[in-house]
């Protein structure tokens, strides 16, 4: 059986940050994730974790200057130290907030900056976190996006992510794999889920076209729901998807679609 963990960046938007942990308790969710904890203190998350008996999935690592359009900063050669000091903060609250993955987000490749050059830098910094997370315990995850909402974003195929973390080579980087992004790429979201399950250590989801609940559009979740389990997924599934409507107007799909 799937286990849904509420995306409180994208779900009860409509609502404070710290109002979204109530809310997904009362929607039926054991667990949460979202993209970045670092404007508050990991003592105030984590007082609203325990307060509504909510476990924390994920979060990214820091990403640059997010209200100013930057996704990500991994595959820069002109921020690597920034992306280095990014990761201590980043073990820093994963510790106090219990989480146990932590996401990075390769960011735009910037004009001028050839591919080789690209690689490299993103491959030496997963190796830079690889090894600081392992050192706490923690696993590193990295998301191909589609390029079609984000333009420009390196990281965009499975393939390519799974070739990197071959040259990387740490037992604990993993590819989150969100099912949206990987639908507006690829598509074969089954056969690509089963080849990779061992590379796999996340997954998300949304439907297309509009990044809306799970039956809104093309892809068939009734059918995925029942693979993951085939294959033997055993990790959480996060919702980041936009709600139609409300949140709780749309959550019917978690007793419709799963088998």
């Amino acid at each position: 059986m799937p286990k849904f963990a509420a995306n409180l960046t994208m779900l009860f938007t409509e609502v404070p940050f710290f109002d979204r942990f109530e809310r997904a308790a009362k929607a039926g969710f054991g667990a949460v994730e979202f993209l970045f904890p670092y404007a508050y203190s990991a003592e105030e998350i984590r007082q609203g974790l325990d307060a509504n008996g909510l476990q924390l999935v994920l979060h990214n690592l820091p990403a640059g200057d997010w209200d100013a359009g930057e996704r990500g900063i991994a595959c820069r050669p002109d921020r690597v130290a920034e992306f280095r000091n990014g990761v201590a903060t980043a073990i820093g609250y994963a510790k106090t907030l219990g989480v146990t993955q932590l996401n990075c987000l390769a960011g735009k490749a910037p004009l001028g900056v050839t591919e080789d050059v690209l690689r490299q830098t993103f491959v030496e910094n997963l190796r830079f976190a690889a090894t600081e997370l392992k050192k706490a315990g923690l696993k590193l995850l990295i998301e191909p996006i589609n390029t079609f909402d984000i333009p420009g974003f390196y990281l965009n195929r499975t393939l390519q992510a799974v070739s990197i973390l071959d040259e990387v080579s740490a037992d604990n980087a993993f590819v989150q794999y969100d099912l949206y992004h990987a639908q507006r790429m690829e598509g074969e979201l089954a056969a690509t889920l089963q080849k990779y399950l061992p590379r796999i250590g996340h997954v998300q989801l949304a439907d297309n076209p509009g990044r809306n609940e799970p039956g809104s559009g093309e892809i068939n979740y009734p059918f995925l729901f029942a693979h993951l389990d085939r294959i033997g997924y055993d990790g959480w599934i996060g919702c980041e998807y936009k709600p139609a409507a409300t949140t709780e107007a749309g959550l019917d799909w978690r007793q419709s679609l799963v088998k």
